[in-house]
């Protein structure tokens, strides 16, 4: 069964990749990209299918079992915006004209200086594959955990991630809800790690669709946990949903300042291992804290502060918060 999905997978990369890709690159003067841009092509299929899978499965999930109504319709077509440029659109792009370069140019250094690259799969000669998957997984999965910490730790960066935690009505579109150059960074970062690791390519597109749609699933408007065990195995809607609470999951204990729990990507055992983990059994309220009215000492009441609406305000806003937090030593 899987050689059949491959072979059909295979199959429609070459008829977009022909009927499509290849004929714009060559009326755009790219030719000499060909051969990355087929493979860009299965980066672009793959999201596609993830775009059909999510919409087929969590959005019924979203109707029959949500957590919060929503007090905003538009937030969640803007999320779908942001999906729609990360996994088929903008982002791809951006990636394949940066990253892939950046990638492949320090892969060939490597072979030039006689540098072979490491791959955790020879540590244990005849590995199966799966294991072999799953090891990568793992290892990914790790240093992700401490990539995200540092979000939350660094006053520049969290004005970045705080678009994430922004969305007030999240959706299982709110993965993608983040800043571009936030994303950068950590593309940037993985692809490094997963090219360290000796990762297969083709594997590495399977580990990234996978841990993309776990993500948009934690995200759902779902009242999802997956009991007591299994919350300790994955991180689910309920576990992730704690993460993006006002006031704690982003927070040190509800201070104001920078730290939070539940910061696991796809395995709850770092937040287990490192004293992050939050098992209050509830479906916390979403956003960040300074979004909500304040009251001031004559009595006046502040407005929380603004993130934006749309696209292209919430990539402004983000980058003014980076300037403005970096200058701060506790960003509230």
């Amino acid at each position: 069964m899987m050689h059949l999905l491959t072979d059909w997978f295979g199959m429609a990369q070459g008829w977009l990749f022909e009927s499509l890709i290849q004929p714009l690159i060559y009326y755009t003067g790219l030719g000499e990209f060909t051969e990355e841009a087929f493979e860009g092509t299965e980066w672009l299929l793959t999201g596609l299918c993830e775009l059909v899978i999510l919409f087929t499965l969590l959005r019924p999930l979203e109707a029959l079992i949500p957590v919060h109504k929503f007090d905003d319709r538009r937030a969640r077509w803007n999320d779908f915006i942001y999906t729609v440029i990360h996994r088929i659109g903008l982002f791809p792009v951006l990636i394949f004209f940066t990253l892939d370069p950046l990638m492949d140019g320090l892969a060939g250094m490597l072979r030039m200086e006689n540098v072979r690259p490491f791959n955790l799969e020879e540590l244990l000669p005849g590995m199966n594959p799966m294991v072999g998957f799953f090891l990568y997984l793992v290892v990914l999965d790790f240093f992700d955990y401490w990539f995200h910490r540092a979000q939350h730790h660094f006053g520049w960066w969290w004005g970045l991630h705080s678009l994430h935690h922004s969305q007030r009505n999240m959706n299982l579109w709110s993965d993608d809800r983040n800043h571009l150059l936030d994303d950068l960074l950590r593309d940037v970062m993985m692809g490094a790690l997963a090219l360290a690791i000796g990762v297969p390519p083709g594997q590495y597109v399977l580990l990234v669709s996978l841990s993309r749609m776990l993500q948009s699933l934690q995200h759902a408007n779902v009242r999802i946990h997956f009991g007591l065990i299994g919350e300790r195995l994955l991180v689910s809607p309920r576990f992730h949903r704690m993460h993006h609470a006002i006031g704690i999951g982003h927070e040190s204990k509800g201070q104001g300042t920078l730290g939070g729990c539940n910061f696991g990507v796809l395995l709850p055992v770092w937040d287990i291992l490192f004293r992050t983990a939050n098992y209050t059994p509830r479906f916390e309220t979403t956003g960040v804290r300074d979004q909500l009215p304040r009251s001031n000492a004559d009595g006046s009441v502040r407005p929380g502060r603004d993130y934006g609406r749309g696209f292209w305000r919430q990539q402004w806003l983000g980058l003014k918060r980076m300037v403005e937090f970096s200058r701060k030593r506790k960003p509230v």
